[in-house]
């Protein structure tokens, strides 16, 4: 077996970190770029289902358009018609109707 192919050129030293940098590089961009918004994200949302009170017009996952009538610890009573109550779970929540276009 020929061992020269196998050694590196001559005034070249083997630095593990130059050839760890380009996996470390899409740790970091991925980081920036997909886990940090998606945290942000989800901050969002829980605090914005923290906050709803009775009286808050929301939609749910489902696509249910509803005001809120009771806050529970984690459900909500829902009215979507008149004298028609729903009862959700507040991770069925997704917006407040400030963010749906008015037709």
């Amino acid at each position: 077996m020929n061992t020269i192919l196998m050694m590196q050129p001559q005034g070249q030293e083997s630095n593990p970190w130059m050839s760890m940098l380009p996996l470390l590089l899409i740790i970091v961009v991925f980081y920036f770029f997909m886990i940090r918004p998606q945290m942000k994200r989800q901050k969002e949302i829980r605090k914005f289902r923290e906050s709803l009170a009775k009286g808050d017009k929301v939609v749910t996952t489902g696509g249910i358009y509803g005001r809120i009538v009771e806050v529970k610890e984690t459900t909500i009573i829902l009215e979507v018609a008149k004298d028609v109550n729903i009862t959700v779970d507040k991770a069925g929540i997704i917006k407040d109707m400030s963010d749906v276009q008015q037709r």
